[in-house]
């Protein structure tokens, strides 16, 4: 393959056929513009974009859009979002359009290193084989000030959790700055450690401006930060890259994709998550979050898996992301979700082990119990028969 080739859902205009409105989609994102003009000289059409395919579905059209390669600049993933997702969101001759996929050749890929880690790597730091991870996020998510966010977070770990992570508001606030509470959270964890034997990852939310991420990440690991995080859509891409490229990062980088579904949600219109998956992949991302097929956000179960596909396919010679389902968890739908999803896949619970009656070590292992019935091939209701906290669990938030 040459090309790049992106995908996208579009439906056209009343008064534009649909093979016009994918020409305007071509022609818009490489040499193309609304008039004739004098400077379009015949070099300059090699560049051009051409249609491969525009097929019916639904209410619209698919189409397939070969851009050449010499368009792009290799290593530049904003110049490369510049051309297959810019200004055609706009384009008149379209009521709606969705990218949907993009397919980059060997050329555009090789700058590219992706995750240090992997899901292997990740494994082999929490000392895991054939099982999901079991995650919980700092709840609520601003307010606790140092000293109970790392009580919570001891609790937690005391209740078998493989990664405990900061939540996507909580950065370097005056209640809780990072300099005071990571090192209090690491020395909780480690007293955890030393009663269970556990290793648990903490994924610290380092986001700041791209030019001083690298500077808080190096700080964070000198504080002891054994996993950092990175809201991927505020900070940027060009953020993740730095730390990714960076080899003084010796630690796995956990992303957030808070932001997302401002472009991802409307089915229609927009860019579905498949596509940024694939560039926060050759970033460097050791974890991303992919979303649930039963908690609280607005999926489709193969719109999840696409992004997951994604990131776990053997592809480019990249390590595999660990994919993180989360929003609205809680042990109840434990099985559904690695029924659909798999066991290469991180439960991140929030509110679905804090709210558990009991506390956080309960709900914890009420969680950690749920994965294990599904390994064993139980259902959570017969497991919980002998298991009192995922008893409790299912009493408090029901199954499906």
């Amino acid at each position: 393959m040459k090309d790049v080739i992106a995908t996208y859902y579009f439906r056209p205009r009343a008064d534009t056929k649909p093979d016009q409105a994918a020409r305007a989609i071509c022609d818009e994102e490489t040499t193309g513009t609304w008039t004739d003009i004098s400077t379009r000289t015949e070099y300059v059409k090699q560049l051009d974009g051409t249609v491969e395919s525009v097929t019916p579905q639904g209410e619209g059209y698919i189409t397939r859009i070969h851009y050449p390669a010499e368009i792009f600049e290799p290593g530049n993933v904003a110049q490369y979002l510049s051309v297959c997702a810019g200004n055609l969101f706009g384009l008149g001759r379209l009521d709606a359009v969705r990218l949907l996929d993009i397919e980059y050749p060997d050329s555009l890929i090789i700058p590219f290193k992706g995750p240090k880690f992997g899901i292997s790597g990740v494994r082999k730091m929490i000392g895991s084989k054939n099982r999901p991870h079991v995650g919980t996020i700092i709840k609520p998510k601003v307010g606790l000030n140092p000293v109970d966010t790392a009580s919570v977070a001891y609790e937690a770990a005391m209740g078998n959790v493989d990664l405990i992570k900061d939540d996507e508001t909580l950065t370097d606030q005056a209640f809780c700055p990072i300099d005071k509470r990571l090192p209090l959270v690491m020395k909780r964890l480690e007293e955890a450690k030393d009663e269970t034997g556990r290793q648990v990852l903490y994924a610290v939310n380092i986001t700041t401006r791209a030019d001083r991420i690298v500077q808080r990440a190096l700080h964070a690991i000198e504080l002891g930060a054994n996993m950092i995080m990175i809201d991927i859509f505020t900070s940027g891409f060009g953020a993740l890259q730095a730390l990714g490229e960076d080899s003084r990062i010796k630690v796995p980088i956990h992303v957030h994709r808070t932001m997302h579904a401002a472009f991802t949600r409307n089915p229609e219109h927009g860019i579905a998550m498949r596509p940024l998956a694939h560039i926060i992949r050759m970033l460097g991302a050791d974890q991303l979050h992919t979303g649930t097929v039963s908690g609280k956000m607005s999926h489709t179960t193969p719109e999840v898996k696409k992004s997951i596909d994604m990131l776990t396919c053997n592809c480019h010679g990249m390590k595999p992301t660990f994919p993180v389902s989360s929003g609205g968890l809680h042990p109840g739908n434990v099985a559904h979700e690695l029924a659909s999803l798999g066991i290469d896949i991180v439960l991140q619970a929030g509110g679905g082990i804090h709210g558990h009656p009991d506390g956080t070590a309960a709900g914890a292992r009420a969680m950690r119990q749920a994965v294990d019935a599904f390994m064993e091939g139980k259902t959570a209701e017969e497991y919980a028969k002998d298991h009192y906290e995922l008893e409790r669990a299912l009493k408090h938030w029901g199954s499906n």
